[in-house]
């Protein structure tokens, strides 16, 4: 697989994701759903933290929120250099495709939340009581590099109430799967998968 094939893959990730989320972000209000299906909604909101919106903060009482957010999109903004050194690096050696194609897939998703996190707080004003608009004319909701990623694919597939003498959580409600997520979350997680189901084809050993 080469550079150039791996290069248009990403554009149409990236293009796919970017429409998905300006559609949803002008078209909804925060925590607006539709039923599409029984078991799949389109379901807007926000994260402005790490995955399930997780906060450094959370973790680390003493960084306030604002400067952990900078500091996690730095590091995302690092980590995708490091991501996309490797892909141009492993094409270069045509390394197994697998490999190629999952890595391709890992940098398109995190660019396409790397985006959101950069740009959208200046591109978009809040969408707590109405939709959003794109460069509005007052300015956006916040400042570069404090934007929040929107997610919108949810799936519930089911839910149940889990038996008493479960530990920690009987009693409650279980809903699988709860987490919301995006087509760049899609695209990441597809390519760690792939790296862990086909491990072997992807890192072949050198034969001594």
């Amino acid at each position: 697989m080469s550079i150039k094939k791996s290069i248009i893959l990403i554009i149409i990730i990236l293009l796919i994701d970017q429409i998905s989320k300006i559609y949803i972000k002008t078209n909804f209000r925060l925590q607006e759903s539709v039923e599409v299906f029984s078991w799949f909604q389109i379901y807007f909101i926000e994260n402005d933290g790490m995955a399930w919106g997780t906060k450094i903060s959370d973790i680390f009482s003493f960084v306030n929120d604002r400067t952990a957010k900078v500091a996690l999109t730095l590091f995302r903004i690092v980590a995708i250099c490091g991501i996309g050194y490797w892909l141009y690096d492993t094409t270069k050696k045509l390394k197994p495709n697998v490999l190629i194609l999952a890595i391709a897939l890992i940098f398109a998703g995190a660019l396409g939340n790397i985006i959101d996190s950069v740009f959208y707080g200046v591109l978009f004003n809040d969408s707590y009581m109405d939709v959003a608009s794109f460069l509005p004319e007052e300015g956006g909701y916040d400042s570069l590099l404090h934007g929040k990623v929107v997610d919108m694919l949810y799936f519930p597939l089911f839910e149940i109430d889990l038996p008493q003498w479960m530990p920690f959580y009987g009693g409650k409600r279980f809903n699988f799967f709860e987490p919301v997520f995006n087509i760049a979350d899609m695209a990441i997680s597809t390519g760690f998968i792939m790296l862990i189901v086909f491990n072997k084809k992807a890192f072949p050993k050198k034969e001594s």
